[in-house]
C-alpha cells in the first residue's frame, strides 16, 4: 500500500482498530497509540534506532501487540514549507517498511512538535532535563499522532501537501 492522502488513508481503515504515531528521529524512534475509537493518543515507547531491519523487526511487533490498523508518520518539514534531507529519509523509511508491511500509512507534517511538548513537560509538567530527555520522543509522536485524529474526526477533505 502507499502512503496515501488524508481521505485515503480514513477510508483505507479498518474499523475498530487503533493507529501508531511515529516520531522518526536519527537515534529513537518515538511512538504512541491511539484508543480504538480514535480519539486521544498516548504516549507508548521509545524504540532507539538500530539499522532498519532492526527497527522494522520493532515497529511489526508494535503493531501485531496493538493490533494496529494504520501508522502516522511524522514528516519533518522544514518552517518555511521545504522539504529537506530528513523529509527525504522519512519517505524512504515509510517506503521501506510498506514494503514489509501492508497497512495505511499517512505523513503528518510535524513542525514544531518537539519544541511544543518540550514547552509543556518544562512548564506544566515541570520535569527535570534527565526526565524530559527519557519521554520526549513518544511525548511528540503522541503530539503528531493526536494532530492526525484531529483532523480525521474533522472530516471533510483538508488538502493534504505532504504526500
Amino acid at each position: 500500500m502507499p502512503v496515501l492522502p488524508l481521505d485515503a488513508f480514513r477510508d483505507a481503515l479498518p474499523v475498530g482498530r487503533a493507529l501508531l504515531g511515529l516520531d522518526l528521529g536519527t537515534r529513537t524512534i518515538g511512538v504512541a497509540a491511539s484508543d480504538s475509537l480514535r480519539s486521544i493518543a498516548t504516549p507508548v515507547i521509545t524504540i532507539p534506532r538500530r539499522r532498519f531491519a532492526a527497527d522494522a523487526e520493532s515497529l511489526q511487533a508494535l503493531i501485531r501487540e496493538r493490533e494496529a490498523g494504520g501508522l502516522v508518520l511524522g514528516l519533518p518539514v522544514e518552517m518555511d514549507g521545504t522539504q529537506g534531507a530528513r523529509c527525504q529519509a522519512t519517505r524512504a523509511f515509510a517506503r521501506n517498511f510498506l514494503s514489509l508491511m501492508d497497512l495505511p500509512l499517512l505523513l503528518w507534517d510535524e513542525r514544531l512538535s518537539t519544541a511544543a511538548v518540550e514547552r509543556f513537560l518544562v512548564a506544566e509538567a515541570d520535569l527535570s532535563r534527565a526526565k524530559r530527555a527519557k519521554v520526549i520522543d513518544r511525548a511528540a509522536a503522541a503530539y503528531i499522532l493526536q494532530g492526525a485524529l484531529d483532523a480525521l474526526a474533522r472530516g471533510g477533505g483538508e488538502e493534504d501537501p505532504w504526500r
